[in-house]
């Protein structure tokens, strides 16, 4: 018996590809699409969740029906309210999140790490200004070297006036 191993799904074209066409039904957009769905059929699930708990604390606030009207009719349970009402929040707030970054990235065509690295870097080179990593190392090296030379002579210029007062004769 051999053991057979499965190939792996062949990795999506880049967005540069001219071979895959650029639809809204091709794999690689339903595939950026799908975190967006997703995340809209959380954000409907939340809504479902929030009517619900608004619906329930509705009713148990309407009296029963020989009830006097001046008390109410269930304990209010303040710390049980609080956490109900973070959690509920909370759910809302990652679902719409998660309805934005997926819309966001489907927008902008990113599907995976490294469309989102071609992005942010700008596909001209490393920083998006056409400089590959050595420039942009040295240029950071001569700035350095300028930020310390102005810091030696202020530390000087430091070591001088501390010998002066302040009429300007020396100690």
């Amino acid at each position: 018996m051999a053991n057979t191993i499965a190939p792996s799904k062949p990795p999506l074209p880049a967005p540069s590809d001219p071979s895959e066409p650029r639809t809204l039904f091709s794999p690689r957009s339903r595939k950026q699409f799908s975190l967006f769905l997703a995340g809209a059929s959380f954000f409907a699930l939340s809504a479902v969740i929030t009517r619900r708990s608004l619906h329930k604390r509705y009713t148990a606030t309407l009296p029963r029906f020989y009830q006097p009207s001046n008390k109410p009719s269930t304990p209010i349970n303040g710390p049980f309210e609080a956490v109900e009402a973070l959690s509920i929040a909370t759910i809302n707030v990652s679902s719409l999140m998660m309805m934005a970054v997926g819309g966001t990235l489907w927008a902008a065509d990113i599907s995976n790490m490294d469309d989102a690295r071609r992005k942010v870097r700008g596909g001209l080179g490393f920083d998006g200004s056409g400089r590959d990593a050595k420039d942009a190392e040295e240029e950071f090296e001569e700035w350095l070297a300028t930020v310390l030379s102005r810091k030696e002579e202020k530390a000087k210029r430091g070591q001088q006036s501390a010998n002066v007062n302040e009429r300007g004769k020396t100690r």
